[in-house]
Parts: structure tokens; C-alpha cells; sequence
């Protein structure tokens, strides 16, 4: 280009000058940069996380499993502390402890918090309507079983708490005996140990309940306190120390047949979080469940074959007895159902089970089958 007096002014000779004044502003925000103060980043939030198990608990691993997921997801913006049952209070006084605020949240099940009210029971140790707990889990998540869980908490409780329920687990066994059981007689006047709706048929099968914590049963057959005891599965029976009180273990039962589990957050504390943190809570649980299942088919297994090395009998528990507590299950269900809200739920189960076990049951192959033809019977 030139100008009208024919100079040159091309932009190559105003190039310099922008490079110079360029490297002289960078230089300039450099130093600055370096000499300002340090931004420390905001603090994470703590919040007291109590499980309702024994430290050594396979359960309290697990809640220990969600913790680590929920401090990785938020990226440190969150630290969950987990503490062992009793750590802050007794592990029934948990619900209670998140309500009022001297806990921030907590790791159990339903089921312990039966005292408050038998449904709450049925979020957790539902009756034996043929459905599992990842069924039970279905009807949570889509037949409504969320919305009831919430209007019990909510309306009938009154608790200040958020509740997500999470963790299917399998089928629990009979328990611990000092001797076998071979028919339903063997239960009348036994002191006798489990939780939830569990304790109502249990009793209508002539039995003396007891309502314990996990950490309680071992010592309490030991110093015949109980006859017999069912915690959850192999691998707390064996940490807990049940081959060492008993060696006839009865497997295979309808009192429990389906159990999940339950995190609870105070309601205050929950809704204060940000939007983001409150979402990331609720998906942890739904990717920590799924591990959980991986995890319990992995060590419960070799759990089972550890009981059975430790010279303890592992026998199914008899027809007739499971014939039994499906007849004690419908007294449990009519007595308790004069309760509206307890119908209300009960009604919504039962049409649940009734659709997704009806479809289960003749659209997919028989497992018995093929694993018979493949490893023989088992």
C-alpha cells in the first residue's frame, strides 16, 4: 500500500511494534498474576455419616463402598465421614439421630425402624409375594413404592429426613440353630432373633422374638440368651462369629425372602446443598447398588464354602416350615392391613409382584435346568 505521497505503509512495518507491545502486556499480566495473593478453595462440606452396622460387617463395608463413591463423584466439594454403629448412637436410634440433626445422614435398613411404624417394614422386608429385591427395587423406581415411601416419612412420621432406598439383596436364611429345624412345631417357645414384619410371623409360628442388633446376636446365643438367629447372609454370619456359637445353619426362608437398603440424609441439611450435590447423593446410590450386587454374588459364595469348611451343617430349610410361613404371612398381612396406610402399600406391592413376577415366571428359561445339565445338581 502507499499513501498520497507515494510512502510505503504496509503492515509489515507495523507488525513490530504490535509484537513488542504484545509480549509487553503478557509480561506485565504474568507478574501480576504472581504477585497476587493466593485463592484458597472454598472448604468441602462434612457431613456425619453413621452406618447402623459393625465396623468389621461386610455391611458397613458397603456403606463405607457409597461414601467413597459420593467423596470421588463431588470431586472433593464433599466429604461424607463414615462412622461405625454406636459410634454416635446406638444403631436403632439412627433415624432419630439423622431427624434431629446430631447425625447428617446414616447407612440401614427399613426394617430397624419398625418400631415407629410396621410399614416402614415393608420398604425393606416386604412379604413373600415371589418377587426378589431387585424387583422390589422396580417398584420403588417406577410402581410407585417412592412416592408411599416418602408420604410414610413425610406425612404419617413426620421424620425430617430424606430417604433413598438402594442395595437389593438375596433371600435370607432361616439362621443359626442348636439344632436342626424340621418342622414348624421346632419354632413354638424358641427365643429367636430377626427384625421387622420378620418378628410378626415368626411370632404367629409360636416363636419368642427378640429384636437385636447385628452386633448383639453372637453374644446374646452365646450366653443362651437366643436359641436361634437370623442376621442377612454368609459373609456377616462368618465376620460376626456365628460358626463359632452354632454349627447347624437352616438356609432358604420366606420370613425375609427380599431385602434392600436404605440411606437417609437430614432433610435441612439436604435441602441447604447445592442442586448438583444433591443429585450426585442420589445417583451414587443407584451406581454404589449395582456394585453391590457384583461384590455380594463374589464373596457371598465363598463365604458359604468358609461356614461349611468351619464344620457347620448348611440344610435347607424344610417344605413344610416354608409352606408355614407363607400361612403366617397372610395372618401378618389381614391383621396389619386394618391400617389404612399399611393396605395402601400392601395393595400396591401385591399388584407389582402380581405383573413383573407373573412376566418373569413365564418369559424367562429355567436357570435349574441348565445348570443341572451343565455341573450337576447342586
Amino acid at each position: 500500500m502507499t499513501d498520497t505521497s507515494g510512502k510505503s505503509t504496509g503492515a509489515h512495518e507495523a507488525a513490530p511494534t504490535s509484537r513488542r507491545t504484545f509480549i509487553a502486556t503478557a509480561a506485565a499480566a504474568s507478574a501480576a498474576v504472581v504477585a497476587a495473593p493466593a485463592v484458597h478453595a472454598q472448604a468441602p462440606i462434612k457431613l456425619k455419616f453413621q452406618s447402623t452396622w459393625p465396623n468389621k460387617d461386610i455391611f458397613h463395608e458397603f456403606a463405607g463402598d457409597y461414601v467413597k463413591r459420593v467423596n470421588s463423584m463431588t470431586g472433593g466439594r464433599v466429604e461424607l465421614e463414615l462412622l461405625a454403629a454406636g459410634s454416635v448412637v446406638p444403631a436403632f436410634q439412627m433415624a432419630d439421630a439423622v431427624s434431629t440433626g446430631i447425625l447428617d445422614g446414616g447407612h440401614g435398613v427399613s426394617a430397624y425402624w419398625y418400631g415407629k411404624n410396621k410399614a416402614f417394614s415393608l420398604f425393606g422386608t416386604a412379604p413373600a409375594f415371589g418377587w426378589d429385591a431387585d424387583e422390589l427395587l422396580g417398584w420403588v423406581r417406577y410402581g410407585g413404592g417412592q412416592q408411599l415411601y416418602d408420604e410414610l416419612i413425610t406425612d404419617v412420621l413426620k421424620l425430617n429426613v430424606v430417604g433413598m432406598l438402594y442395595g437389593p439383596m438375596p433371600t435370607q436364611p432361616l439362621g443359626w440353630f442348636k439344632k436342626e429345624i424340621t418342622s414348624a412345631d421346632d419354632m413354638k417357645g424358641m427365643k429367636y432373633r430377626t427384625v421387622g414384619l420378620g418378628a410378626d410371623l415368626n411370632k404367629e409360628l409360636g416363636a419368642a422374638v427378640t429384636i437385636v442388633p447385628g452386633g448383639e446376636i453372637v453374644p446374646a446365643i452365646d450366653r443362651g440368651l437366643l436359641d436361634g438367629a437370623e442376621f442377612n447372609n454368609p459373609s456377616s454370619d462368618l465376620v460376626l462369629g456365628f460358626p463359632d456359637v452354632s454349627k447347624t445353619y437352616m438356609i432358604q426362608s420366606y420370613h425375609q425372602a427380599l431385602e434392600c437398603f436404605e440411606i437417609l440424609f437430614n432433610k435441612t441439611k439436604f435441602s441447604a446443598l447445592p442442586a448438583d450435590v444433591q443429585a450426585i447423593l442420589k445417583s451414587a446410590g443407584d451406581a454404589a447398588s449395582s456394585d453391590m450386587m457384583w461384590k455380594a454374588q463374589d464373596r457371598y459364595s465363598k463365604d458359604l464354602e468358609a461356614i461349611k469348611a468351619r464344620g457347620v451343617k448348611v440344610i435347607p430349610t424344610p417344605k413344610p416350615v416354608l409352606e408355614a410361613q407363607l400361612a403366617a404371612w397372610d395372618k401378618v398381612i389381614a391383621n396389619l392391613s386394618a391400617d389404612p396406610f399399611f393396605k395402601k402399600v400392601i395393595d400396591s406391592q401385591k399388584a407389582w409382584a402380581q405383573r413383573i413376577v407373573g412376566f418373569r415366571l413365564q418369559y424367562e428359561v429355567d436357570s435349574r435346568m441348565a445348570y443341572d445339565h451343565f455341573f450337576g445338581k447342586a
